[in-house]
């Protein structure tokens, strides 16, 4: 967010099964998910029985225990394999200051400079996000996108909810006058973010929005109004996201403290290390092709 008024393992179906009286001849067919699950660069075959005799030259004993074995052993590796074999990943950073926190650092890493000590070798993140942009601005930096992306981290709405700071300090006569000046802000919002959106899940990449956190406003009162103004936005995030099957960084768990932020609504290197992590962990662990939203609180929730 910009300058402005203070608002803010492994899963493997049995390789055999008895067909008749004796024992399948085992016949690999694409693995169910086409991915790599042994984690060794190589995909494991899902193997369909084609019924046999047990005497039969290529269905003996000894193969039937051979496949056995081999299904067993790549059962008990993935997880070391995955450690040592990790895939090089481009990270591509879009949205506002929370992503873009430079400037309010004092000369500390920002975000984008923290997530690249926490990528596997080879990997890399790249920042274009700009501090101040609104979710239709983040529309357009989707178009400076790497040809060679493999992940879209996504922040937008901070400064959607700055834009609407006065709604905040005007009189209505009834509660449902309020709340019907809010529904308007709700539905801007909401045709804003939903386009954006849509655009992310056209680059076809595995992808994660963020939400917004609460601000850090020092005055008490201040605090709670800002909050309960920006459930509207992060109500819009959290149903979009979910629709879409997006990984959803849910920043409110993630930045709780004073210290996680520099000013009232910008990251420091201690918030900026904690969205760091969980951007990481995003990389890691999504799997888009599971078609549902996942979500990253991050690490040491409450500190």
């Amino acid at each position: 967010m910009g300058p402005g008024p203070l608002l803010p393992g492994l899963s493997v179906p049995l390789p055999f099964s008895v067909a008749g009286a004796g024992f399948p001849r085992l016949a690999p067919a694409p693995f169910l998910w086409g991915r790599d699950v042994t984690g060794m660069g190589v995909l494991l075959a899902e193997l369909q029985p084609e019924e046999t005799s047990m005497f039969s030259g290529r269905a003996n004993r000894r193969s039937f225990l051979a496949s056995a074995a081999v299904a067993a052993a790549a059962m008990s590796l993935p997880n070391r394999a995955a450690a040592a074999d990790s895939p090089q990943r481009h990270i591509v950073l879009f949205g506002d200051s929370i992503l873009d926190n430079a400037a309010y650092v004092d000369g500390g890493p920002d975000v984008v400079s923290q997530l690249r000590t926490r990528l596997p070798a080879g990997s890399k993140a790249t920042l274009a996000a700009i501090d101040g942009s609104v979710a239709s601005a983040v529309r357009l930096q989707l178009k400076t996108a790497p040809h060679d992306a493999t992940h879209l981290v996504v922040s937008a709405g901070g400064n959607d909810a700055l834009r609407c700071i006065n709604l905040l300090t005007e009189s209505a006569g009834s509660v449902a006058e309020a709340l019907g000046r809010l529904a308007v802000v709700r539905e801007q919002f909401t045709e804003d973010y939903s386009a954006l959106l849509d655009d992310v899940v056209a680059r076809g990449l595995p992808a994660a929005v963020c939400t917004v956190y609460d601000a850090r406003l020092p005055d008490m009162t201040e605090r709670r109004i800002a909050s309960v103004g920006l459930t509207i936005f992060n109500e819009c995030i959290t149903r979009e996201a979910s629709a879409r099957g997006l990984a959803l960084i849910d920043l409110r768990l993630i930045c709780r403290a004073d210290q996680d932020l520099a000013t009232p609504i910008e990251p420091s290197v201690v918030g900026g290390a904690k969205i760091a992590d969980a951007i990481a962990a995003f990389a890691a662990d999504y799997d888009r092709n599971r078609g549902r939203s996942e979500v990253f609180p991050g690490a040491g929730i409450g500190l």
